[in-house]
C-alpha cells in the first residue's frame, strides 16, 4: 500500500491524523525491500546484548587542548556484536572510520570544544595500504546468481555516472583505483568560514594528490562562535557523501559555554557524566561476513524500487549489467547505535541526559521509550509510552522544556532529551521504539514497517544501584531562544522530484519565484546551447541541478524568511549551512482542482501552460540540464517542474511530536506544504542547502548558497574549469 492509498483508507476508516486531510505531491511510493542470500538476517542477530559505548565518555574524547590537533580517516576493524548465520560466531566488520595517531573509531571520537574558543583541525586522508597504494573503496557488490554464501564480487558501489568529484571538468582523469578516495570533512551545524565548512567541491584524495576546484587549506580553524550544542561531522564529498558516511565517516563535535559546562555542578542543574550520554543512532545491511552492505546492483533491496519500477533505462556501456547505480533511498534492517547493534545501558533510577543523533541515510525516526520486563526483547508486555522532556536541538538549548511521549528526529538532526529512570522499576527494561515506518516519511506515523526488528533502536536497563553520593539533578532555567533578527527579504524556493537523463528519480531543488541576487538583480539562465535548446532562457526558475548558477545569494549580515514549498510525495529534512535558524511555521498549499493524482498539469510544451481552472498551484514540465548535458541532445537532459500559481492555504498545526524551539539547522518540510524558517548570514562566501537524506544530496539535492558580493572574489573558484565553467558562474544577468 502507498502512501496515498493508506491516505485515503485512512479518512474512510475515520482514523486519518491532521496529514490525510492535505494533497500530496508527486510520486509516492512504498518499498518492497527483501533480504537475500549472502546478507545477514536481523531476526538471528542478537538484541540488547551489546554494552553500548557512551561517546561523551572521558576516555573517548579528543585531546583538544593544545589548541589544535591532527584527525584522519583511515580503515580499521571494529566487532559491531554481529554474528555469522550459526547465531554464535562473531564477525567482525572493516569500516573508515576518524581518529589520531592511526587508530580509528566507528563512529570517530568526540570532539568536545568551549564557546568562542578556536580549535585547529588539520584533516588527512589515509586511506592508503601499507604501501601507500589507495584502499578499494570499502563498500562492494554481492554476487545474487551464486549459491551459497559469502561469494562477493568485489565490483565498488560507487556509481561515477553521477555528477560527483572525479565527473567534475578537468577531473575526468583521476579514478579511484589511481588516485584514491576523495573525502572532505563536515562539522554540520558549525559556524565556520566558508573555506573551513566541508563544501562539496573543497574535497581532497590521500596525501592531498588531487584536490577540489573550491579547495582552500589542510588545516580548519572552527572558531566555535555560538552557543554550546550538540553539533556533529561527517564527510561531505561531492556525490559520495552518503557512501562515506555509511562506511564510518562520522562522529560527535560537542560545544560547551559558561551555562553547559558538562561538570557537575553546572548553573543549570544538567546532568554530567556519567549521566550525559551521547549516541549516533544509524540503520545498516550487513554481509553474512560482516561487511557493510550497500545496495547498487539488480537485484539487490530497493533496486526495483528506483531502477526496474521507475522504468529507468541504464545505458549498458556506462553501467553494465545495470550497475552500480545510485538509488534514491536506502533503508538498513539493522539498527545501530555508536557502532553497535542494538546495544543496552546500565542505568541508576535517577536523571539522564541523552543526546541523539539520528545519522540515518534516509530514515525518519519517532521515537518513544516503553518499559518491559528484565530480558524482554519486544513488546508483548511493553507498558508506555513513557514521557520525556525535550530540553535542546540541533544548535543549543531550547526556549523551554517540551514534555512528550513522541519525537519526531529527521535525518541529521539532533535533540537533547531528559528521561528520568526513577519512573521504571528496578530491574526492568526501557526499549527505545521507533515506529517510524521503512519506507519515504510523509507525516503519516506510524509508517508500515517492511523489516521485522526496526521499530527498536536500544535499551536501557535499570539495574545499578543509585549513587548517593552524586546528587540527582533535574535541569532549571532552560529559557533560551534563537534569537534571530527580523526578516528583511521573503525568498522562496523550492523542492521537487524528477528524472535523471536515465529515467532515475532524481530529488531537486529551486525556486518557486524568478531568481535574483543578493541586490535584487536577475539570475538568468546560462545563454549556452545546452540551456537555450531546451527553451531554459531569461529569469531562472524552477527546478535546477547543482552545476547551475547560484539563485540563493543572501546579502551578508541579512536576515531572510525563506518559504519551502515542498511539492514531492514525502518529507524532506532540509538543513542550511552556516546558520542557525528558527522555525516559524507551515501551511498548506492549494492545489489546483483540474490537476492529476500527482498534482500535476502535464505540459507538452514544457514551459507555458496556463491553469486549467487557475484556482490553485500546480506543476508543470520543465528540463533539467544535467552536468554532461550535450546541446541538442534530449536524452542527456532529465526531467524537472516549476511551481505554477502559487495558492497558499490554512497554517498547519504542529503536532507534538515536532519538537522546533531550539535553534535549528534542521527543518522537516512536509509533503504539499510550505515550511517557514528565518536566518542570518553573517559569514560571507560560498556554502550549500540541501536535503539531508543523503542519497538525496548526492544526486543533486543540493545547491551553492552564496553570501555577500560575488564580485568580491571570496569563496570563488580560482581554476579555469572551461566547458564546465558554463555550468559554474555564481551568477548571471
Amino acid at each position: 500500500m502507498n502512501r496515498r492509498e493508506f491516505l485515503k483508507l485512512s479518512m474512510a476508516t475515520g482514523a486519518a491524523s491532521y496529514l490525510a486531510t492535505l494533497p500530496l505531491g508527486s510520486l509516492s511510493r512504498a518499498f518492497a525491500a527483501t533480504q537475500g542470500p549472502g546478507l545477514s538476517d536481523p531476526a538471528l542477530q542478537p538484541k540488547f546484548a551489546t554494552a553500548v559505548p557512551n561517546a561523551l565518555d572521558p576516555g573517548f574524547i579528543y585531546d583538544t587542548s593544545k589548541g589544535k590537533i591532527k584527525v584522519a580517516v583511515g580503515q580499521t576493524v571494529q566487532n559491531t556484536g554481529l554474528v555469522a548465520p550459526d547465531g554464535v560466531t562473531p564477525v567482525p566488520t572493516t569500516v573508515w572510520g576518524y581518529g589520531d595517531n592511526k587508530i580509528y573509531t566507528w563512529p570517530g571520537r568526540t570532539f568536545e570544544v568551549r564557546s568562542y574558543e578556536t580549535l585547529e583541525v588539520k584533516w588527512e586522508n589515509r586511506l592508503i595500504d601499507a604501501l601507500g597504494a589507495p584502499l578499494p573503496y570499502i563498500l562492494t557488490g554481492k554476487d545474487n546468481t551464486s549459491v551459497g554464501y559469502g561469494d562477493y564480487t568485489g565490483r565498488s558501489v560507487v556509481d561515477t555516472n553521477l555528477h560527483w568529484a572525479y565527473s567534475l571538468h578537468g577531473y575526468q582523469q583521476y579514478s579511484l583505483a589511481t588516485d584514491g578516495v576523495p573525502i572532505v570533512p563536515h562539522v554540520h551545524g558549525g559556524h565556520s568560514d566558508f573555506q573551513f565548512d566541508g563544501n562539496p567541491e573543497f574535497f581532497f584524495s590521500p596525501g592531498w594528490g588531487v584536490r577540489g576546484p573550491q579547495w582552500v587549506e589542510k588545516k580548519y580553524l572552527y572558531d566555535n562562535s555560538q552557543p554550546a550544542g550538540t553539533v556533529w561531522y561527517h564527510d561531505h564529498a561531492l556525490g559520495i557523501t552518503r557512501l562515506n558516511v555509511y562506511t564510518g565517516m562520522a562522529g560527535f563535535y560537542i560545544i560547551r559555554d559558561d551555562f553547559d559546562t558538562g561538570l557537575a555542578g553546572n548553573p543549570l542543574d544538567l546532568p554530567a557524566f556519567p549521566y550525559e550520554a551521547a549516541f549516533a543512532i544509524q540503520d545498516k545491511m550487513f554481509k553474512d561476513n560482516g561487511e557493510l552492505f550497500y545496495p547498487a546492483f539488480p537485484g539487490d533491496p530497493f533496486y526495483d524500487d528506483f531502477i526496474t519500477g521507475e522504468g529507468a533505462t541504464l545505458p549498458p556501456a556506462l553501467l553494465p549489467g545495470g550497475g552500480p547505480t545510485g538509488l534514491a533511498e536506502f533503508f538498513g534492517d539493522h539498527m545501530v547505535v555508536n557502532g553497535e547493534i542494538w546495544p543496552q545501558m546500565n542505568v541508576e533510577p535517577r536523571n539522564y541526559r541523552l543526546r541523539f543523533l539520528n545519522g540515518c541515510d534516509s530514515r525518519f525516526l519517532a521515537a518513544q521509550f516503553f518499559e518491559v520486563p528484565a530480558g524482554a526483547t519486544d513488546f508483548t508486555t511493553a507498558t508506555g509510552p513513557l514521557p520525556f522532556t525535550v530540553i535542546g536541538s540541533d544548535q543549543g538549548l531550547a526556549s523551554s522544556p517540551t514534555t512528550v511521549d513522541t519525537l519526531l528526529m529527521e535525518t541529521g538532526s539532533r535533540y537533547d532529551v531528559i528521561f528520568d529512570f526513577k519512573n521504571v522499576a528496578f530491574g526492568n527494561r526501557v526499549i527505545m521504539k521507533n515506529i517510524g515506518g521503512d519506507e519515504p516519511f510523509g507525516g503519516d506515523i506510524p509508517g508500515p514497517q517492511v523489516f521485522g526488528e526496526t521499530d527498536r533502536i536500544m535499551a536501557f536497563d535499570v539495574v545499578l544501584p543509585m549513587d548517593t553520593g552524586v546528587p540527582d539533578v533535574s535541569p532549571t532555567g532552560i529559557a533560551f531562544g534563537p534569537m534571530v533578527g527580523t526578516p528583511t527579504r521573503l525568498r522562496k524556493v523550492a523542492l521537487f522530484e524528477g528524472k535523471d537523463e536515465f529515467g532515475r528519480l532524481q530529488p531537486l531543488l529551486g525556486t518557486a519565484e524568478p531568481a535574483t541576487d543578493f541586490a535584487g538583480n536577475a539570475i538568468n539562465w546560462p545563454a549556452t546551447p545546452e540551456y537555450t535548446s531546451v527553451g531554459l532562457v531569461g529569469q531562472m526558475e524552477g527546478s535546477i541541478a547543482w552545476h547551475s548558477p547560484t539563485t540563493e545569494n543572501p546579502a551578508l549580515d541579512s536576515t531572510e524568511e525563506w518559504e519551502i514549498w515542498n511539492v514531492t510525495g514525502d518529507a524532506h529534512p532540509v538543513h542550511l549551512h552556516l546558520v542557525h535558524f528558527e522555525v516559524l511555521g507551515r501551511q498548506e498549499i492549494v492545489w489546483d482542482s483540474a490537476t492529476n493524482e500527482e498534482d500535476r498539469v502535464l505540459d507538452p510544451d514544457g514551459i507555458t501552460a496556463p491553469a486549467p481552472n487557475g484556482d490553485g498551484t500546480y506543476l508543470v514540465t520543465q528540463p533539467t540540464v544535467q552536468h554532461n548535458s550535450v546541446a541538442g541532445d534530449p536524452a542527456t537532459y532529465g526531467n524537472g517542474f516549476r511551481i505554477v500559481n502559487l495558492t497558499y492555504g490554512a497554517p498547519v498545526p504542529q503536532p507534538a511530536e515536532y519538537v522546533e524551539n531550539a535553534p535549528k539547522d534542521m527543518v522537516t518540510a512536509l509533503p504539499s506544504q510550505i515550511t517557514r524558517i528565518k536566518a542570518t548570514f553573517d559569514k560571507p562566501g560560498r556554502y550549500v542547502w540541501h536535503c539531508h537524506i543523503l542519497s538525496h544530496e548526492d544526486h543533486e539535492m543540493m545547491r551553492v548558497m552564496y553570501v555577500g558580493d560575488p564580485a568580491s572574489g571570496i569563496g570563488t573558484a580560482s581554476l579555469d574549469l572551461g566547458k564546465e565553467s558554463v555550468f559554474l558562474p555564481l551568477v548571471s544577468g
